[in-house]
């Protein structure tokens, strides 16, 4: 019986010299936690590449997001758009706070929010009566939503926007970075993301009293005494020397790193594009993606299988493969939100599946993925 094949995986860290030397500086200086210089010059850093004056470090982006909800003193009962196509951590820090998501359904060109539905479901909030107390907006997939007409919405009624763009490091929006357009950005750098520090994130933001203010209630929000002493609830959420070492060093790299997801995609569309019933998370017009993950979309009458019938061909040949997000709407944490649309979140998640993207994917590995894929589709009509 012969050996299994090497597990390929959806989007697998990816670490290089760099990293392990500032480890290494980092471990030499005995300076491990908490904060550090590297914390500082990581903050430093990727608040310059994103093109935001302020970042702050945190243990992850679920974190980031949490301290922008807090900024925004939600009460409970307060309503929050947010897109219904996303991971569930765009939508818990709501909850964090006691207040209720709103979903808005996404569009097809970018699988991103619909800046037309959003528009709709700002106005019937604005006449019912109760106007959202913001809008959270994700970045899916490496791909930037159309910021544009949602900026603008969003500062004519004025309603904070807050920009998830964990998936959409690297990615432009009119030669911008996501996440630095609107009140606040929030990046992740959890293990499967296009930079990792193993678990971390940042909150970025042109606001210097809203970092201020998270950065206070990131460090257990202690006042300033010689003693412990404190005034308001706080969170442990900052980030290590050590892992704000290893993110300086990912961030080096990032534009690398971005190229070779782009690359795979490439691959990907080359070899599948011709094939029927099987088509691709179009690039939008608007802005250039770091492709975090190759996303297809199969039509299981011209394909001839389903997306979960692939996947399962894939698992077999023990490479991973993951459906699209499961929307907001339809898990059973959110019964009873309200949603605008989702038919076409819930089409984008019955047939798109997320391929092998990760920036260490060797092309053989990649042939293997594009070969299971083929030998089930169906054959051409004469």
């Amino acid at each position: 019986m012969s050996a299994p094949r090497p597990r390929v995986y959806l989007s697998p860290p990816h670490l290089g010299d760099d990293e392990l030397r500032l480890v290494t500086d980092a471990f030499a200086s005995n300076w491990i936690a908490p904060l550090g210089p590297h914390v500082d010059a990581f903050e430093a850093e990727f608040a310059a590449r994103v093109g935001s004056a302020h970042a702050l470090a945190l243990a992850s982006g679920t974190a980031a997001l949490h301290l922008a909800m807090r900024w925004l003193r939600l009460q409970p009962g307060d309503e929050v758009l947010c897109p219904t196509l996303t991971f569930a951590a765009t939508v818990n820090p709501i909850l964090y706070e006691r207040a209720r998501p709103v979903f808005v359904d996404c569009d097809r060109g970018s699988w991103n929010m619909s800046p037309a539905l959003l528009a709709e479901a700002v106005a019937d909030r604005v006449k019912r009566g109760r106007p959202p107390k913001a809008v959270v907006l994700a970045h899916l997939y490496g791909h930037s939503a159309d910021l544009d007409p949602i900026v603008a919405l969003c500062a004519r009624h004025g309603i904070p926007l807050v920009e998830d763009a964990a998936e959409a490091l690297g990615a432009t929006y009119r030669g911008r970075a996501p996440g630095s357009l609107g009140l606040c950005g929030i990046h992740s750098f959890n293990g499967n993301k296009i930079i990792t520090t193993s678990g971390g994130g940042m909150l970025v933001s042109d606001d210097a009293a809203l970092i201020a203010k998270a950065r206070h209630w990131a460090a257990q929000a202690r006042d300033p005494a010689p003693h412990y002493q404190h005034s308001e609830v706080g969170f442990n959420y900052r980030l290590s020397n050590v892992l704000a070492a290893i993110g300086r060093g990912q961030l080096r790299v990032l534009d690398v790193r971005v190229a070779a997801r782009r690359a795979n995609f490439a691959a990907y569309r080359a070899a599948l594009g011709g094939v029927p019933g099987l088509s691709f998370l179009p690039e939008p017009a608007w802005g250039g993606s770091s492709h975090w993950l190759t996303g297809v979309l199969i039509d299981p009458v011209k394909f001839g299988a389903d997306r979960e019938a692939v996947r399962r061909a894939l698992e077999a040949e023990n490479i991973e493969a993951r459906p699209v997000w499961k929307p907001m709407h339809l898990q059973p944490l959110f019964a009873g939100c309200e949603t605008y649309g989702g038919a076409v979140a819930e089409e984008l998640f019955a047939r798109g599946l997320c391929l092998p993207s990760g920036s260490s994917l060797s092309a053989g590995d990649r042939d293997r993925v594009i070969a299971t894929i083929t030998a089930l589709a169906a054959p051409p009509v004469k």
